[in-house]
């Protein structure tokens, strides 16, 4: 009686959840918030883009932007757990998220600890600046005494370098740790994906799925419920969610400041996107899961670890055929990458 009466509540909240899931559709790139209410000119994403793909940006010179944000892996890095140059080499706690229509984030990194509006006084300008959440994080690292005393002073003496932050931030063309940080993020803002062959089946185009990719959709949008957290054009609500896996890392609730919050997001992460989600494996804020089907696997079964998780996980009871659906659904949302790396001046 009483496992009955919990199925019917626990259904109760999954119908719920689903009729306020944000509506499936393709991305507009019209709807990008840029910071300036306008699209940046060209000159200054090509300045980003050749930053972005440059190793000298710390002291070793052997690690750039793209060497944890590698676009032939969906801008991701293909490791479980992220490594940085630090001291020698150090590998981070968590998985290097993918950059895919990050132009719509509210919020960035796993922990949300890079909102939107956060302020600074850069040495340079002496001038509060606030920016948001792209611009903010390349700001944060180009700020390091590291990058502004080793990087900037290198890539000055470079020709190249100075004709094109001319282009890119007429008339004087200031090559600064703020305007390096600016164009970065403006290329950032470029990494989109909306020509999935999940997106041209939205567009019309009936035959862009497989009949196992449109079972697959289904359960996304249904029984398995996916569809709550990982919907809109972005297939992500931005938000942060306990899904159940094990560890001790607290989260967003290492984040925010009182102890009801504390309480409440412990354990949490921000939903990734679903965009390229193919490519960018291992899963998970730890990297985890290895692969597509353990992640379905993981969701199937429930999750792992119970304390403070969202009432939305629990056991789906998926068969064999629907988790491999499931599987092939995730497989249609990868778009073509853009995998062109500039010639980086002065190397």
């Amino acid at each position: 009686m009483w496992l009955t009466i919990l199925h019917c509540i626990f259904f109760m909240i999954l119908f719920a959840s689903l009729s306020l899931a944000q509506p499936l559709s393709v991305p507009d790139a019209k709807k990008i918030k840029w910071p300036d209410q306008k699209p940046p000119r060209k000159a200054l994403v090509d300045l980003g883009r050749h930053l972005f793909f440059d190793p000298r940006l710390v002291e070793n010179e052997q690690q750039s932007c793209a060497s944890c944000h590698n676009p032939h892996v969906g801008y991701a890095d293909g490791l479980a757990l992220d490594v940085v140059a630090h001291k020698g080499w150090k590998r981070a706690k968590r998985n290097s998220p993918s950059l895919y229509n990050l132009a719509w984030a509210p919020v960035l990194h796993w922990d949300g600890r890079t909102p939107d509006g956060q302020c600074f006084v850069p040495e340079d300008t002496k001038q509060k600046i606030c920016l948001p959440p792209l611009e903010s994080q390349a700001f944060k690292s180009m700020r390091s005494r590291k990058v502004y005393t080793g990087f900037i002073p290198k890539i000055k003496r470079v020709k190249a370098y100075q004709d094109m932050f001319k282009e890119a931030f007429p008339p004087k063309g200031e090559i600064t740790h703020v305007n390096m940080a600016l164009a970065i993020a403006a290329f950032e803002r470029t990494i989109i994906s909306d020509d999935s062959p999940f997106d041209r089946y939205l567009q019309g185009d009936r035959a862009a799925l497989t009949h196992e990719a449109k079972r697959g959709l289904e359960l996304f949008k249904g029984k398995a419920g996916c569809v709550v957290c990982h919907g809109g054009p972005n297939l992500t609500d931005w938000r942060f969610h306990n899904v159940g896996l094990k560890g001790d890392d607290p989260g967003r609730g290492g984040r925010v400041k009182t102890e009801a919050d504390k309480k409440k997001f412990h354990k949490a992460f921000r939903t990734p996107t679903l965009r390229n989600v193919a490519l960018t494996g291992p899963y998970m804020h730890d990297g985890s899961l290895g692969s597509l089907e353990a992640v379905v696997e993981f969701y199937n079964r429930g999750g792992d670890d119970p304390k403070n998780q969202s009432p939305m996980i629990r056991p789906l009871g998926l068969t064999p055929r629907e988790k491999w659906d499931l599987v092939a659904f995730l497989y249609s949302l990868t778009d073509t990458v853009d995998t062109v790396v500039p010639v980086i001046p002065g190397l």
